[in-house]
């Protein structure tokens, strides 16, 4: 990776490093800074003095962390600045965006340190005044932020993910944790019981305790209606997205324009309500029958959007992914069966394992459920789900969300949740 200031290259490439450019020194390249040397490079620097170099001041930085949300309330924020008439960009895991146009398609949800500061530089010469980006917990741990100094940071939630990697949920905690021990301006779910943060300039939002944005009542009549109270006075807003986590992260969005530009609360909310959501997030594919697909891949994002339906005969497919945590698929069961009058179990992205015992390992968190079926081919269980389906169903297609292919062995297959749902409607 390079990145040119002021006609003077950086990289983080040591096989690229001469005495012409400057070395980048990471976490992840530490190792190769030997070999910058060997290749005549005499100015090394670490990621962390890269602000030194770029001059950054007139852009505002917005990162925001956790388990389920970020790509929603990234995606919010970024829709508000802009209808707001901010220039601004967007960073994440659909891609980078500048000023309402896809940029590069989907990458990393959080890039290496250049990568980052490429971004900030390609966005401020495109007269950005804010970077919003999604941070993810390997990106806190592998030091890939670094370097960054960040107007507002905001957590959405905490739970159980990405173990394949952290090993323990103790550490998968600390390291998210970690994004908020310093004394920059913060944006706390107060509702989040596992969170811990340095309260200096920290500011939350909730539902059930008492916040700086207090959400005093919701409703899920045609759309979602919500009012809240900052310092005694009430606001609203409404949207068309559903779910009481969209009710969190539309919250939390309303706060971080709030915080990082004073403008009126009641202008925000205006401009929140041209938002129409994310693409394979609680989307509504078709409303006759009622169809719905959704990211939703650990056992509190599947609960989140299960319980958002009560009033439905729920028909839930899902599955898990391969070479991936193998404790939260039982998990993952359970919380279908507490929701789901039917439940197909099906294949995700199996990876490197054999379809059939991830399955399994699903199976063995439904106790006694009346109505499980097992379709290890998905474009068949969604079709089974579908032809299921009547006027009081609701068809919830978990875990993929608006991803174009399924992931077998190392080779990437086109499929989509999405186009297999139209398939159906268009077939009858």
């Amino acid at each position: 990776m390079q990145l040119i200031i002021n006609n003077r290259v950086y990289t983080d490439n040591s096989n690229e490093a001469d005495e012409n450019s400057v070395f980048v020194v990471s976490k992840q390249n530490e190792k190769f800074k030997d070999s910058a040397i060997l290749n005549g490079c005499k100015e090394i620097i670490t990621a962390n003095e890269l602000k030194n170099h770029l001059d950054m001041s007139s852009i505002k930085v917005i990162g925001i962390t956790g388990t389920n949300g970020k790509t929603t309330t990234a995606a919010a924020i970024y829709s508000i600045l802009l209808d707001l008439g901010y220039k601004v960009a967007l960073q994440g895991t659909r891609g980078f965006f500048i000023n309402d146009e896809r940029v590069e398609d989907y990458s990393l949800t959080t890039p290496v340190q250049l990568g980052n500061f490429a971004h900030i530089q390609k966005a401020m010469q495109n007269g950005c005044t804010f970077f919003v980006m999604e941070v993810s917990s390997h990106a806190i741990e592998q030091k890939r932020i670094e370097g960054l100094e960040f107007a507002l940071k905001i957590h959405t939630n905490i739970t159980r993910d990405h173990l394949d990697y952290h090993k323990t949920i103790e550490e998968y905690i600390r390291v998210k944790n970690s994004f908020f021990d310093d004394d920059c301006k913060k944006l706390i779910n107060k509702d989040d019981k596992i969170v811990k943060y340095n309260s200096k300039n920290g500011f939350a939002y909730s539902l059930d305790e008492p916040s700086t944005y207090k959400v005093t009542a919701y409703s899920f009549k045609n759309g979602t209606h919500v009012m809240f109270s900052h310092f005694g006075e009430m606001h609203s807003f409404s949207s068309t997205m559903m779910g009481i986590f969209n009710v969190y992260n539309l919250m939390a969005a309303v706060a971080a324009v709030h915080i990082t530009t004073q403008k009126p609360l009641d202008e925000i909310c205006e401009a929140l309500e041209g938002f129409a959501g994310v693409s394979g997030r609680m989307e509504t594919v078709c409303s006759n029958p009622l169809a719905i697909v959704d990211f939703a891949h650990t056992p509190d994002g599947m609960k989140e959007v299960l319980q958002s339906f009560n009033e439905k005969e729920i028909i839930c497919v899902f599955g898990a992914g391969g070479d991936r945590d193998k404790l939260k698929r039982p998990l993952m069961g359970q919380i279908a069966a507490n929701f789901a009058k039917h439940i197909i179990v099906t294949s995700d992205n199996p990876r490197n394992e054999d379809p059939d015992l991830i399955i399994e390992d699903i199976l063995s968190g439904i106790k006694n459920h009346p109505s499980v079926l097992v379709e290890i081919n998905r474009k068949e269980a969604i079709k089974k789900a579908m032809e299921m389906a009547n006027e009081n169903s609701v068809v919830l297609v978990l875990g993929k969300g608006d991803e174009a292919t399924q992931i077998i062995y190392d080779k990437k297959f086109p499929f989509s949740d999405k186009e297999e749902i139209l398939k159906h409607i268009k077939a009858e």
